[in-house]
């Protein structure tokens, strides 16, 4: 389906200086300390980018990257090869620990920032540009370091053998998801991104029988366009799904390396409560989408269409899997180590250039897969990295929430007094959660009784681009 775009926004003053101020706010960083630059700079010039006795030399492997267009700081690189009984997998992923030493200033400046920070005014990167984009980023034509994993997989997807070596890549092509996806669907794809529909519709299967499901929900991006900005309503493109998948596989495997080693972190979320379940249920049936006892619950979602009452479900059904954080241990395996949404252990360990959890991640996967001890640096700081994670994803969470109400504001404002068609989401006690058609915005009306998945008309009364609110009320049909 198409992207849904607004109409657009000028980068006025009042828009402008509230993005500022929610920056202020939430004590977002602006730049980095000189000494944190100074280390980049340094580990730019100095970090070997040469084979060697720890640095295998697969420079033959035509990976290609896949992101969405423009991208820069590219974390993985992908090479997929068909064969009758399976496939082989190789997932580079950028060696950021070789650039960032343990207990420098830029080490500490990226634990302050947790992770790269979204937002229309320009991001907030973890790591300093040039190594986040340059130096560290694995970018086409370029020799870079890069730990590979290596996955020989079943007819069922399934990896038979994997591991993880420490190696010079060089990535062959930078590939949008959309350009990607036309020439998976125009016949005139390279064989690694042809492969992909296989082993993400094959993954997806797997997903289902362990008891994880991807609720696929379509994106709100806010976009920069012209002098303004606008909101897209974007379902994506397959592959988007399929590229996911090998993120999954390998977040799955890192995760079983450190429980199978004795160390490691997780990334973790408890199964769903029944009551919460039996209340799911009951509500598709309200829908008029009934979840029957003999689906699964993966096949369930996977069932739904695009409609309006399939958005409303998958709402709800997202409200089913809270409490996800970061487990660490050392010793013996805590208590929980499932990640609900998945149906298996997880880690993060594929975004290292934009999430500071990966580094540990990383290091120590490829210490336990090669028989050596875990860095000393990694396994002492490793369960200060929950709160270091946790606080980061407040942070992030408020950062693009407040700077999504303040550009919605701004598009709705020249617009009061209109009226606008909206689906209601769901219901909280007076209040409902509604999306309105055009521009793609969602927002809490109070007073509302309308029922989840019912279209109602509202009111714009008022749009405050300085507080990022938006007021409606209901008018009759």
């Amino acid at each position: 389906m198409p992207a849904r775009r607004s109409r657009l926004t000028s980068r006025d003053g009042l828009l402008a200086d509230a993005l500022s101020a929610l920056r202020r706010d939430l004590a977002v960083p602006d730049g980095f300390p000189d000494a944190a630059v100074a280390d980049a700079e340094a580990a730019a010039r100095t970090v070997p980018v040469e084979p060697g006795p720890d640095l295998a030399d697969l420079r033959e492997i035509p990976f290609l990257t896949i992101d969405p267009a423009g991208a820069t700081d590219l974390d993985q690189a992908v090479h997929l090869e068909r064969h009758p009984g399976g496939a082989v997998l190789h997932y580079a992923i950028a060696d950021v620990p070789a650039f960032v030493g343990p207990d420098t200033a830029l080490d500490h400046a990226a634990r302050e920032r947790g992770q790269t920070l979204y937002a229309p005014d320009g991001r907030v990167p973890l790591h300093p540009e040039l190594l986040s984009e340059d130096a560290a980023s694995l970018l086409p034509g370029r020799d870079r370091r890069a730990f590979v994993w290596r996955f020989e997989l079943d007819a069922r997807a399934e990896p038979v053998t994997t591991t993880l070596t420490r190696a010079v890549v060089r990535s062959r092509a930078q590939w949008s998801y959309v350009d990607a996806q036309a020439a998976i669907d125009a016949g005139t794809a390279e064989p690694t991104l042809a492969a992909m529909a296989w082993f993400g519709r094959t993954r997806a299967e797997r997903e289902v029988e362990r008891g994880g499901a991807n609720l696929n929900l379509p994106d709100i991006r806010i976009e920069p366009h012209g002098d303004g900005y606008r909101l897209e309503l974007d379902e994506g493109v397959p592959l988007e799904e399929w590229n996911a998948q090998v993120s999954l596989l390998t977040g799955m495997a890192a995760a079983a390396i450190m429980l199978d080693g004795g160390v490691g972190i997780l990334r973790t979320m408890p199964p769903a409560a029944p009551d919460d379940i039996a209340d799911f249920r009951a509500q598709t049936v309200t829908l008029g989408l009934p979840w029957r006892d003999d689906v699964p619950y993966g096949v369930y979602l996977q069932s739904l269409d695009g409609g309006p009452l399939a958005r409303v479900v998958k709402e709800h059904a997202a409200a089913l899997f809270r409490g996800a954080g970061y487990t660490t241990f050392d010793g013996a395996p805590p208590d929980q180590t499932l990640q609900a949404a998945i149906g298996a252990p997880y880690a993060h360990t594929t975004a290292p250039l934009r999430r500071l959890v990966d580094r540990w991640t990383l290091v120590i996967c490829e210490a336990l897969v090669n028989g050596r001890p875990v860095p000393e640096w990694a396994r002492t700081s490793l369960a200060s990295i929950p709160e270091l994670m946790e606080r980061s994803n407040r942070q992030a969470r408020q950062f693009d929430s407040g700077a999504r109400d303040r550009v919605e504001a701004a598009l709705l404002h020249p617009r009061e007094g209109e009226i606008f068609e909206a689906l209601v989401l769901s219901v909280r006690g007076d209040d409902a959660d509604v999306l309105l058609h055009d521009p793609p915005v969602e927002t809490r009306v109070a007073g509302l009784t309308a029922a989840a998945g019912a279209t109602v008309r509202l009111r714009l009364e008022h749009a405050s681009i300085g507080e990022g609110t938006v007021q409606c009320t209901a008018v009759a049909p």
